[in-house]
């Protein structure tokens, strides 16, 4: 046990730790910690420790398989600028098949979400992951890329990657598991805020498809038009 795990465990509210269980409905050991305090933690361990270090810390957290242990992995991570960051993009690819609950895999994703900002050609591993049968694997693939739905002024090579990604979005659309349909739902709204001639006109190519309730959800914040 790393003495981050203790350091965490001492901090547990076993009331609280029940009810998480109960809400995340995935069996591993939950120890009531709520998520400011993992961040104070988080951005005091980005601070004092090497990368070299961190990566190991977020390693040995991930592998404790203890659900905020494993949100604190992917916090160690969640920072714009980690240079080189090849390991660090590394061990979050690693973690990827041992998604299984959207909290922890959401956590993940936005750590994922800063690797590949600082180098997209890392799209490249990320739409393998379409073709998974893992379910949150493929999951992973729109909500780790959900920096290309918000660009309000696109430079070409990010529309590029953002047809990209509606082009899996499509492929996702008979899918009929539920986390699925949400997520292509939730990447077609972000990119609505920005781009809403891209999202009607998936929605008019591939909306008889979804599921009505992504479908919608999808649609939510599309200006009316005028």
């Amino acid at each position: 046990m790393t003495d981050t795990l203790a350091r965490i465990e001492a901090l547990g509210d076993a009331q609280k730790a029940a009810e998480m269980a109960a809400y995340h409905k995935v069996t591993r050991r939950y120890l009531g910690v709520a998520n400011p305090v993992l961040d104070d933690i988080a951005r005091e361990m980005r601070q004092t420790l090497t990368l070299d270090d961190r990566v190991a810390e977020a390693r040995a957290l991930w592998a404790s398989d203890v659900h905020e242990a494993r949100v604190l992995a992917a916090k160690l991570f969640t920072q714009a600028r980690i240079r080189p960051d090849d390991a660090v993009w590394e061990t979050i690819v690693s973690w990827v098949p041992d998604f299984d609950a959207w909290a922890v895999a959401d956590h993940a994703c936005i750590a994922g979400q800063k690797r590949l900002i600082a180098d997209p050609s890392r799209l490249d591993t990320v739409e393998t992951w379409t073709q998974a049968d893992h379910m949150w694997t493929r999951r992973a693939a729109l909500v780790m890329t959900l920096p290309w739905t918000k660009q309000n002024n696109p430079k070409p090579a990010e529309l590029e990657a953002r047809d990209r990604i509606l082009g899996w979005a499509a492929g996702y659309v008979s899918d009929p598991d539920w986390f699925i349909q949400k997520a292509v739902a939730w990447w077609l709204r972000e990119l609505s805020k920005h781009d809403a001639p891209r999202v009607r006109a998936f929605l008019d190519a591939h909306g008889d498809t979804m599921k009505p309730f992504a479908r919608k959800e999808a649609a939510r914040k599309l200006p009316m038009p005028g």
